[in-house]
């Protein structure tokens, strides 16, 4: 049975081109079902092969995950949402007779709005390194003012390695969820934090032959968790740290470019490297509330 759930793993990371995170996500789910799937089998004496389940045995476990286990509905319809994906393939594949699963869904859900900072909230939060006279402080700076700047994904900029920046044009290149590339423009505040960074701190840090742009204290390619840490540090020193996450410099940004008015949706989707409109289109929702602040605050009869 898991030998099956291998090879579902790497459909989605071959041929669906999924990101790692996304493909160690299912694993966790999958496994889970599938331990679950195993003893319950064997407790009625069935033989542990896919074939054996049924929808019943579905319902059950999608009932627990409801109740016994009490997970919250955004978790829930994760796990629900992988089993039903592993099925399809399972039918597909002719593996099982039928897709036991396509018609069970999970709760619904309403989706969240991203939490945005104002421009002044991220203003103090991109200054915050500039009072540390370190070649970490000018990293994190560097750091910082690319990811405003460019709206990348956090995964995106700890991935990049020297030969993505091209300081002289103004672009860096990066590769975001299914390998796909996009080149985005980088404006001249970011280019001279990261000039000085390459120039005077990154030789501090970085031991001969390193490719990684960003660095850590050992010399080796910043991680995501790294990222997280300095940036949880920077925002807990300005009493700010229930509002920033890893995502919320991306957030703020895609927010800011659309109150600007100098951005359509399909050219903010194409800077965010959104496979699908659907996604970039939750910061609508945001530019619409501030519209009406806006207009509750300035019209006569709102007031």
């Amino acid at each position: 049975m898991k030998g099956q759930v291998e090879n579902f793993l790497n459909f989605l990371a071959v041929e669906k081109g999924l990101s790692a995170n996304t493909v160690a996500a299912y694993h966790n789910d999958l496994t889970q079902f599938v331990e679950w799937a195993e003893k319950e089998l064997s407790n009625k004496g069935v033989r542990l092969a896919w074939p054996a389940v049924d929808r019943d045995l579905l319902l059950s476990y999608f009932l627990e995950l409801k109740g016994q286990r009490g997970y919250a509905s955004t978790t829930m319809s994760r796990k629900i949402a992988a089993v039903r994906s592993f099925f399809n393939f399972l039918s597909r594949e002719k593996i099982v007779e039928e897709d036991l699963a396509k018609e069970l869904s999970g709760p619904r859900i309403g989706r969240p709005l991203p939490r945005v900072l104002s421009t002044a909230q991220v203003e103090e939060l991109l200054s915050q390194p500039s009072k540390y006279q370190t070649p970490e402080a000018q990293r994190d700076k560097a750091m910082l003012e690319l990811l405003y700047a460019t709206g990348m994904r956090v995964s995106e900029l700890v991935s990049l390695s020297l030969e993505d920046i091209d300081l002289e044009s103004g672009f860096v290149r990066c590769f975001g969820k299914g390998g796909k590339e996009r080149l985005i423009p980088m404006h001249e505040r970011a280019v001279r934090e990261l000039e000085t960074y390459l120039e005077e701190s990154r030789p501090k840090l970085a031991p001969a032959g390193e490719k990684a742009l960003f660095v850590n204290r050992r010399g080796g390619r910043l991680t995501r968790q790294g990222f997280w840490l300095i940036l949880k540090n920077y925002a807990k020193e300005l009493g700010m740290e229930a509002l920033v996450t890893p995502h919320t410099i991306r957030h703020s940004i895609a927010t800011h470019l659309l109150h600007s008015g100098r951005i359509n949706l399909r050219e903010l989707q194409e800077f965010l490297g959104h496979a699908n409109i659907s996604t970039t289109q939750i910061y609508t929702h945001l530019t619409s509330e501030h519209l009406r602040r806006v207009y509750e605050s300035s019209h006569p009869r709102a007031k």
